[in-house]
């Protein structure tokens, strides 16, 4: 357990380092508590001269913070109801590079990993190729019976864990007092947020777990022509390391490269939009961490992604939204695209259909009246959560992260074709997919699941009704004998009570201290 002034002491870093690099210039001294005001006017005196630009300012103090506030700002930029679209636009601007660590702390974690010499294990074994804040990545050799044959080695960091352990209770620690003060904060869960991201960093530091997302990946898109991913080298992969097929392709970033190869530029574009989509709609599982660098293109010109260790889903009722609003924009049913927000519970009953298809109609006229390469489905998005916040829809985290990564999938494609007609490129998904789940074959499998549910519910009434007999027979034992706690219990209640009187009493007395040296001073 991390104590409290330990929590300090790291908040008080990052306080000191924000104000060095000019971030609390950004506050709005207005919407500041005025006690906190001349904390505020303190922290301006100690900023840089040379701060940078305001636009860059968090992600420049949020690099120097470290790795875990790396994360933090990558995770906040997917939330733009929580820090605001131009912070959240600032925050997009992180990139999760940082120094390699020393080789021999990458070859030591490996033989710890698998608990034999490196050698067992890959017969050649290269200086990092690429660093970010939670592994680093080698290329290796593994000897096999046809020829020796290259792969893809990512270690965890020594000491990461612990890093972001101790970062992420004092993250959890600042939450828990903004909400006790804020009722702003608690409107925007601010634990949860932490929470959140807690839960997103241990699946990424867990790389069997990336592994395991590989293979559903993998499984998904089998049939998929234009795309594919690395094989997973079970064998060699455990919850520190990962090994996968090297991936010798060129990367969609360099542009150079992928037109002297003799690819078609607009056709990777339309490629890459309609892959996305078919992810999110067919499979609800979609790689979101799709910059350019994730990205490559193998010799037969088929997509190739890496690094899964952000991945999203959707459910099929926000499947169903999706696809629903994407069409109802397409086709300008801005009516249809009003009551899906209804039907799905998104958006509270007492407001107005009416009112809500005037409002996305505001959205959509303006941009079907552009040329094609100026309508963005990233942008409209964007749009449609604020409108929607007007009528007190609180956006789901998933489609946060839906729109956050069509951004960037948007830009990359637009890289490839600025003239790609977006509403062109993807309605053919969209429509293959509703007419698969919308259609008769779909709503007769529909029906089947839910005569299925009816059934296995009817099967589970008699152990449902045995537990609640048992619930209540405890109930009549507690309220008859009264509830009686073990004496470890009650020992363990004494103690917490006790460090809790030790710390108020502790608070009082400084607080006492205070008065007398204000008392002295003014007399």
């Amino acid at each position: 357990m991390i104590s409290a002034p330990a929590h300090l002491v790291r908040l008080a870093r990052a306080g000191w380092v924000f104000a060095r690099e000019g971030v609390f210039g950004l506050v709005d001294a207005a919407a500041v508590p005025v006690p906190a005001r001349p904390l505020l006017r303190l922290a301006r005196l100690v900023e840089r001269r040379s701060s940078g630009a305001a636009d860059t300012r968090l992600s420049v103090a949020l690099t120097r913070l470290g790795p875990s506030y790396v994360k933090l700002g990558q995770f906040l930029a997917t939330r733009p109801d929580v820090v605001g679209a131009a912070l959240a636009a600032d925050l997009e601007r992180l990139q999760d590079q940082m120094p390699p660590f020393p080789q021999a702390g990458a070859e030591a974690a490996i033989a710890a990993s698998f608990g034999k010499p490196l050698k067992a294990m890959f017969s050649s074994f290269s200086a990092p190729v690429a660093a970010a804040s939670i592994a680093q990545v080698h290329r290796a050799q593994i000897e096999t019976m046809a020829a020796p044959r290259d792969v893809a080695v990512k270690v965890l960091r020594p000491g990461v864990e612990e890093r972001f352990h101790a970062d992420l209770a004092a993250f959890t620690f600042a939450a828990r007092h903004a909400e006790n003060l804020s009722a702003e904060a608690r409107r925007l869960r601010l634990v949860e947020v932490v929470e959140t991201l807690r839960r997103s960093v241990a699946i990424e530091m867990d790389f069997r777990l990336e592994a395991a997302a590989l293979s559903e990946m993998a499984e998904n898109t089998k049939d998929d022509p234009d795309f594919r991913v690395p094989a997973v080298d079970w064998d060699r992969t455990t919850k520190e390391v990962l090994t996968l097929e090297w991936i010798d392709a060129a990367p969609l970033s360099d542009r150079s490269r992928l037109v002297a190869k003799g690819f078609d530029l607009p056709q990777l574009a339309r490629n890459l939009i309609q892959t996305f989509l078919r992810h999110a709609l067919r499979d609800g599982f979609f790689h979101a961490d799709m910059h350019p660098g994730n990205l490559f293109v193998d010799d037969d010109g088929r997509l190739v992604a890496v690094d899964f260790g952000i991945m999203g889903r959707l459910g099929v009722k926000e499947r169903l939204f999706l696809a629903e609003i994407l069409h109802g924009f397409i086709t300008r049913d801005y009516r249809r695209a009003a009551e899906v927000h209804f039907e799905a519970g998104y958006v509270p009953p007492h407001h107005s259909v009416e009112n809500f298809a005037q409002a996305i109609r505001a959205i959509g006229e303006p941009i079907h009246n552009r040329a094609a390469e100026d309508i963005s489905m990233a942008k409209l998005l964007t749009l449609l959560f604020e409108v929607t916040g007007l009528f007190d829809m609180r956006t789901r985290p998933e489609l946060l992260l839906l729109q956050k990564t069509m951004v960037v999938v948007e830009g990359v494609a637009r890289s490839l074709d600025s003239k790609l007609d977006m509403w062109t490129t993807a309605e053919p998904v969209v429509r293959e997919w509703m007419t698969r789940h919308l259609g008769p074959a779909g709503r007769l499998e529909s029906a089947v699941e839910g005569a299925g549910e009816v059934g296995r519910f009817i099967g589970s009434v008699p152990g449902v009704l045995s537990r609640g007999a048992r619930v209540l027979d405890q109930l009549d034992e507690i309220t008859r004998d009264g509830l009686v706690l073990s004496p470890q219990t009650v020992a363990e209640i004494d103690k917490a009570e006790g460090r809790r009187g030790r710390w108020t009493a502790a608070a009082l007395w400084v607080i006492a201290a205070l008065l007398l040296w204000i008392a002295f001073r003014v007399l």
